[in-house]
């Protein structure tokens, strides 16, 4: 099993270089479960079977069964659409079997990571200290960056290690952040939203309130870069103020509106973010690497190693053989709740390096002109109505008449046709239309048909 083997490497790699080679990936589709049923029965045995034979089985029944987060016209959830360098380098990324785990194993990964790093981090003006660790995503970066708040502020108010405490966050907070404080058994202070959006007063009102209502003391307060739903802004500004002048934790979750900072126009409307004491930013959302990769980065990472550090006799090795390591080997399972990792942050900055942050900066905000593009024309068509400006690349649209059963049918004929892949989702107890743009190569022709085939479709039945 572990021998080189010529013909199987010239087999896989025929196949992607066949998928790397198309204009665009197929689209594809959901799986009927019992036709997978049939077509994976008798795939792993006590015995061998020929690698083309298996190769087939991928290229013939799983992989058109799986939907192509990179095809243009995945407009559902986030979509991710990793460059090609990025992608291809990930296959070095697996086949070298790096483990990212420590500098003494993985020096040269790291610090390749630690460069990106601090590209973002200078980026989102954070202070030369600043550092972390690419995580899985955005869930993995909240929950470790909440640890940290959590237990930082436990420590500046001498509370004991399970005293209880609350975290602030909106009404409009991702669903990540909600599942981390129900780990970790923290209350939240839920914090009403003015249009969806967290603001600097409103946070000072629900701070001051909280002094006297009896509950756990608040230690952080979350904002958020760019709501998943919507791609709205909070008012970064004015909650890092709030948070500032009662010396608590500032979380900024930024795993989608993170890929703005690239662009002067939207990094100037995430004024703000510069105060984060962490920073969860997934840059296989708008940053165009390969799944899995979030970044976390905090301010003074050394809270983070005093939360996150694991002792255990086989790791006195990666610390120094116990008498602290030197301050310039950076273990990245020091930062975040995992040990076992991939140096996962390589492929993008093997595609950073290729193309230079310029090319980003222009894909980003080529996603962000497709959004203001739908929404003039959802503007112009009868029968269609914007629902918000669009602060990113998300734009919200309703159909005159249309019950939640026409939306997903819509949806189900547009996937059904290889058109495009979208979602419905719920803005304010209504099903609509959400568009969620990110792939530079979208073009505004398939735009137009998407909006066409919303205005001129009857509604299902």
């Amino acid at each position: 099993m572990h021998t080189h083997d010529e013909d199987l490497t010239r087999q896989v790699m025929d196949h992607l270089r066949h998928r790397m080679a198309l204009p665009e990936p197929p689209l594809g589709r959901p799986g009927d479960h019992a036709e997978l049923g049939v077509a994976l029965k008798g795939a792993i045995g006590a015995g061998p079977r020929p690698a083309s034979e298996v190769l087939r089985t991928y290229a013939e029944d799983i992989e058109p069964a799986v939907i192509s987060c990179d095809h243009p016209a995945f407009l559902a959830f986030i979509p991710g659409a990793p460059t090609k360098a990025a992608a291809l380098f990930d296959m070095i990324v697996s086949g070298s079997s790096l483990h990212g785990v420590s500098w003494l194993e993985a020096s040269g990964a790291i610090a390749a990571e630690n460069q990106v790093l601090r590209l973002f981090a200078d980026l989102a003006g954070l202070p030369e200290g600043a550092g972390g660790c690419f995580v899985s995503g955005g869930s993995a970066g909240n929950l470790s960056a909440l640890v940290v708040a959590r237990d930082t502020g436990r420590r500046r108010l001498g509370l004991t290690g399970h005293a209880p405490v609350r975290i602030a966050v909106s009404d409009q907070v991702h669903s990540s952040v909600g599942n981390t404080l129900r780990i970790l058994g923290i209350d939240a202070l839920v914090i009403p939203t003015e249009d969806h959006r967290l603001t600097g007063e409103a946070v000072r009102i629900a701070l001051a309130a909280a002094e006297h209502d009896g509950g756990a003391p608040v230690v952080a307060v979350v904002a958020t870069a760019g709501t998943t739903n919507a791609g709205i802004l909070d008012d970064l500004a004015g909650v890092a103020a709030q948070a500032r002048a009662r010396d608590l934790w500032f979380h900024v979750d930024a795993a989608y509106g993170g890929g703005g900072l690239f662009v002067p126009e939207l990094r100037a409307r995430m004024a703000g973010i510069e105060h984060a004491d962490s920073l969860v930013i997934d840059p296989h959302k708008w940053m165009f690497a390969p799944f899995d990769c979030g970044a976390l980065l905090y301010r003074d990472p050394r809270l983070a190693q005093a939360v996150h550090t694991q002792d255990a006799s086989y790791l006195d090795a990666i610390h120094g053989d116990g008498a602290g390591a030197d301050d310039l080997e950076w273990n990245p399972s020091d930062y975040a709740y995992h040990l076992t990792r991939r140096p996962r942050g390589l492929p993008l900055w093997f595609s950073l390096a290729v193309h230079g942050t310029d090319a980003y900066r222009d894909a980003v905000a080529r996603g962000v002109r497709l959004a203001q593009y739908t929404a003039r024309l959802a503007e112009r068509t009868d029968g269609l109505e914007l629902l918000r400006e669009p602060e990113l690349s998300v734009v919200l649209i309703r159909r005159t008449g249309w019950q939640p059963r026409d939306y997903y049918a819509w949806s189900k004929r547009l996937l059904a046709a290889g058109t495009a892949f979208v979602t419905p989702t719920v803005w304010e107890g209504e099903t609509v239309v959400r568009l969620a743009f990110l792939h530079p190569g979208l073009t505004e022709e398939t735009v137009e048909g998407i909006l066409d085939s919303l205005h001129t479709e009857d509604a299902a039945h």
